[in-house]
Formats: structure tokens, C-alpha cells, sequence
């Protein structure tokens, strides 16, 4: 039975399926199965689903139906795909322990807009962007409507969850409110730094979650810093001028690509790979961050205007796309150390951040 357009519900199921390793069925397009958590060997398919950065790195790009940069990918092999050979096609991390896969052909798909949902259902869902084809054996799938995927990410749905006061150690007086969706797991929140008063325009900060960097410290990335940063800044304000802040702490891990992506793209920066680079040979974007969720969450705490804590000139013109008043670009530029340096050289290389 198929979902209801518009079913925020059916694309939960769905991610929650994909991450059991459960097959999805989207309209009338095939059966598909995600690769990465598939089980079973009896599994087998003519075709495989993929990105087209991914087919690139297969060498496929000069096949037409490969070709367009960031649409899906229909792959057809000599042989069918089994399981362990769909996961060596999909993860690029065993592209050193089986260098030697195909020949390859890239073959038209009927249902394009089906398989951009299903890569993005994927990302979503945090594991690697890529099918087996209405493979033999599968069990039965959880079956949705292309619409299906637009209501889940909605961001009128999010909602403030709750709220309360939490004295932090550069600041004794904040609160932090917490927001909800109804079918997404995912909870993000924002910490306002000093009292709102007047018309003074806060500085926001919108930063990705990081659990490497904000917990453990890593050196590898500036995100630990920059959340630490960011609150002293606004404490200052809140100390000095009688100034208020807000960290939107979004729940998208990766830029949007999920933990275990972001650390699939750090062995890969380990072998040579820039973070860019690292990100397309997973098949995933380099920006995947929500947006919408952050205007939406700004308007829900009745902030119209910010001055906006980034180096990044792309998330004031992403803000700006969806409402947010950007009053000022606040730089937010921190040291480098000997493990961060090419990353940050990459930021402002290839992803047009204003650093040194």
C-alpha cells in the first residue's frame, strides 16, 4: 500500500529502514536496496544506484548517462552485483583493497526524480548513496511517494520542544531551547548568550554539530574552536555592551553527511585526498547543511536581523536565501595548527571562505 503524498511519517520509515538495511520502494520505480547495510548473500542485481561523483571516480564520467555532475547514476556490470561486490563499488575506502572492478556501463534511468530522493533519503539516513536495483530475494520494502521526502524536511514542522536556563562557563546567565520535529530524530537547539534588550541586533553563530572537534578535541578541523570562540564573543558582548548572542547548534554532523560519512572522508583525507574531494568520492555533496531548519529556528525565537559569526560568504547568501536579514558579516577566522592547515587552506581555496 503506498503512502499518502506529502507523508512525513512514510519517509521516516524509510530512513529508519535504510538504516536497518531494509529495501525501500519510492512510486513505481524498482525496488532498491541500500547497499551499506544490505545483508544476505543470496542478494543480487543487474543494476546498481549511484551518485554521479561517484561514477566519476570510477572513471565513468565520459559515458553520457554519467556524465551531469550531481544526478544519480544507473551501473551496469559484466556480472550482477552481489553484495560484497555492490559494497566495493559503493565504498571508496576499499578502492585500494579491489582496485581492479568492472567494466562498468552506465545505463538511462526512467526515474530520475525517484533516485535523487533515494540518494538524498541516504544521506539522510547517514549511510553511503548508493543501491542495488531491484535485487533478487529482497524483502519486502517500506514503500513511499516521492513527496514524501519534501514533507519530512519541511521546516515549518520544527517547533520549540522546550526551553530553560543553563548557566555556562562563560556565561552564567543563558538559556538554551531545544526544537523538534515530529518524524525526525534529530533535535537541535540554540544557546542565547545575555539578556534581550532594546533593539540590538544579536550575533549568531550557526554551527554544525562536531563531535570529534566540540568533544574529543580533534585537531584535524576548527570546529572546537570556533564554538569556543563564538560563545566568548558573545559573552563579550553581552559583558561590554550590553549585547546578546545565539549559537544554533544544528544537528548535521559532516556538513550534513552523518558521523560515520565524515569519518569515511577522513581516511580518505589520510590518503591525500583534500575534504572536498574526500566528500565526492563518497558520492556525498560538500555542503549538505539545513538551512531552512536555521531560518526557521531564528523565527521561532523571533529574530529577524543578525550580525552572522562566519568567514563563510555562502552561508550569509544561503541565510539571506531563506529570510534571514544578515545585517553584517562578523569574521570568525582562529590560528590553524599542523594538522588543520591544509583543511583551512581548502576552505578558502575551493570553498571561497575569506581566510589569511
Amino acid at each position: 500500500m503506498t503512502s499518502e503524498p506529502g507523508s512525513a511519517r512514510a519517509a521516516a520509515q524509510a530512513i529508519d529502514g535504510l538504516r536497518h538495511g531494509w529495501p525501500i520502494a519510492i512510486d513505481a520505480a524498482p525496488v532498491l536496496q541500500p547497499v551499506e547495510t544490505a545483508y544476505g548473500p543470496e542478494l543480487l542485481a543487474d543494476t546498481m544506484l549511484i551518485s554521479a561523483s561517484r561514477a566519476a571516480t570510477l572513471k565513468l564520467a565520459n559515458q553520457r548517462e554519467a556524465a551531469v555532475p550531481g544526478e544519480p547514476v544507473l551501473l551496469r556490470g559484466a556480472e550482477p552485483f552481489d553484495r560484497d561486490m555492490a559494497l566495493a563499488v559503493a565504498d571508496p575506502a576499499l578502492d585500494l583493497a579491489r582496485p581492479m572492478k568492472g567494466p562498468f556501463k552506465a545505463v538511462g534511468c526512467e526515474w530520475d526524480e525517484v533516485a535523487r530522493t533515494a540518494l538524498e533519503l541516504a544521506r539522510i539516513a547517514g549511510i553511503l548513496p548508493a543501491f542495488m536495483v531491484a535485487p533478487d530475494k529482497a524483502e519486502e520494502p517500506v514503500r513511499l511517494v516521492n513527496a514524501d521526502l519534501a514533507a519530512f524536511v519541511d521546516p515549518a514542522r520544527l517547533l520549540i520542544a522546550s526551553r530553560a536556563r543553563l548557566p555556562v562557563s562563560v556565561a552564567e546567565n543563558a538559556e538554551i531551547v531545544a526544537f523538534r520535529s515530529p518524524a525526525d530524530t534529530r533535535e537541535h537547539v540554540a544557546l542565547v548568550i545575555g539578556n534581550r534588550t532594546g533593539e540590538k541586533i544579536p550575533l549568531v553563530r550557526l554551527h554544525s554539530e562536531c563531535l570529534t572537534g566540540d568533544v574529543f578535541g580533534s585537531l584535524k578541523c576548527d570546529c572546537g574552536p570556533q564554538l569556543d570562540g563564538a560563545l566568548a564573543a558573545m559573552a563579550r558582548e553581552a559583558q561590554e555592551s550590553d549585547g546578546w548572542g545565539v549559537v544554533l547548534y544544528m544537528r548535521q554532523e559532516g556538513r550534513g553527511i552523518g558521523l560515520v560519512n565524515k569519518l569515511r572522508a577522513y581516511r580518505l583525507q589520510d590518503q591525500g585526498f583534500d575534504t572536498v574531494d574526500a566528500n565526492t568520492r563518497l558520492g556525498l555533496p560538500d555542503e549538505a547543511r539545513d538551512f531552512p531548519a536555521a531560518a526557521r529556528m531564528l523565527d521561532l525565537l523571533g529574530i529577524g536581523a543578525i550580525r552572522l559569526l562566519t568567514n563563510n560568504p555562502a552561508k550569509v547568501e544561503a541565510l539571506a536565501a531563506h529570510g534571514v536579514a544578515v545585517a553584517e558579516r562578523v569574521p570568525h577566522a582562529l590560528p590553524d595548527n599542523p594538522h588543520n592547515a591544509h583543511y583551512l587552506a581548502t576552505k578558502r581555496d575551493r570553498a571561497g571562505h575569506l581566510l589569511p
